[in-house]
């Protein structure tokens, strides 16, 4: 019961403010009959962990999460769940799967433990169906199971053509044809998407997206290794979860007051160190600041191979290729 009610308390919290909402189902299967898996429970309850809040402790998922050690999961009451994660216009409809994966000439499935042959559970192409009839604004699909890049290219084409609705996004530990790796009780896919969502994917925004936690899976993995899947149609991304930035954002905001455009020089000198007899408080402080910036790879002296000797040189310093786009967003109002 305490269970029940605290769920409930946690939906309400969420739900303040009308359909803002951010639903994620979790699903982890280890009990399969002659199939026994090891990781895909603690992979699930460990992801149903970091996704129910930001790295601050304010909310982010509405998080339910199945798992075959606390219910009975059959092709019926999983289909159940899922229907309903989708079914509503909620902001952000994320479902995740660890357990086994199957695929036939028929397409692929994702396997409960009532499976049979010719049966083995629900078919990858009508969970595509629900997530692109779904009304919510962003939908995202996370599978760590074998032959989990067969979903989205549904078998009805008679081709690999990917077949996405608008705001989805697909993100499968293997290809196709791949097996997803246990190590070391965990799924080696789900071990790194947890350190993305952990922080090592998130921008100088502090933001994790999709789009940035797979480029950090993808880079943990090598060419031999199972190689993740990433298929999209969105026009933005949405952050999954929120981290502390490296720096403050008003740095970001006010790149364009240090920087006239995004191909301009910022003019040092020696009173901007603050050990030097010409020291300036007010340039001091630019100068601590900007020295922040190019400890995030925002700004790089011109020159000098640091900015100390930039400033003692009276050189000067500008934007790298990143902090042009970020001097972009502060002047359009994105960060």
């Amino acid at each position: 019961m305490a269970g029940i009610l605290n769920n409930f308390r946690n939906q309400k919290t969420f739900m303040i403010g009308g359909t803002n909402v951010k639903k994620a189902l979790l699903v982890g299967i280890n009990n399969y009959p002659d199939a026994p898996l090891s990781g895909c429970i603690s992979d699930a309850v460990e992801l149903a962990k970091i996704l129910a809040t930001n790295e601050d402790g304010s909310p982010n998922f509405s998080v339910r999460s199945i798992t075959d050690d606390q219910h009975q999961i059959t092709k019926g009451s999983l289909r159940r769940n899922i229907k309903e994660l989708f079914e509503d216009d909620n902001d952000v409809a994320l479902l995740y799967f660890s357990g086994h994966g199957f695929v036939n000439a028929i397409g692929g499935y994702i396997v409960t433990p009532d499976y049979s042959n010719y049966d083995e559970g629900i078919n990858m192409d009508e969970i595509l169906t629900l997530a692109n009839n779904s009304p919510a604004r962003n939908k995202v699909i996370i599978l760590d199971c074998c032959h989990s890049g067969t979903f989205g290219n549904p078998t009805i084409t008679g081709s690999d053509r990917t077949i996405l609705g608008q705001n989805l996004t697909i993100l499968t530990a293997c290809k196709s044809q791949q097996v997803a790796v246990e190590k070391e009780g965990q799924g080696l896919f789900t071990g790194l998407l947890i350190e993305a969502l952990g922080g090592g994917a998130a921008d100088l925004c502090g933001n994790a997206t999709a789009g940035s936690v797979y480029w950090y899976v993808d880079k943990a993995l090598g060419p031999w290794d199972q190689r993740p899947v990433f298929k999209t149609n969105v026009s933005a991304y949405v952050p999954l979860r929120t981290m502390t930035p490296p720096i403050p954002l008003e740095l970001l905001r006010g790149l364009p007051l240090y920087f006239d455009s995004p191909s301009a020089e910022h003019r040092l000198d020696p009173s901007y160190e603050f050990m030097e007899k010409s020291a300036k408080p007010e340039n001091v402080k630019v100068f601590k600041e900007l020295q922040k910036l190019e400890s995030v790879g925002i700004v790089k002296p011109v020159g000098e191979e640091h900015m100390y000797f930039a400033a003692i040189h009276s050189q000067s310093c500008r934007l790298t290729a990143l902090g042009q786009c970020y001097w972009r967003f502060a002047v359009e109002g994105k960060i």
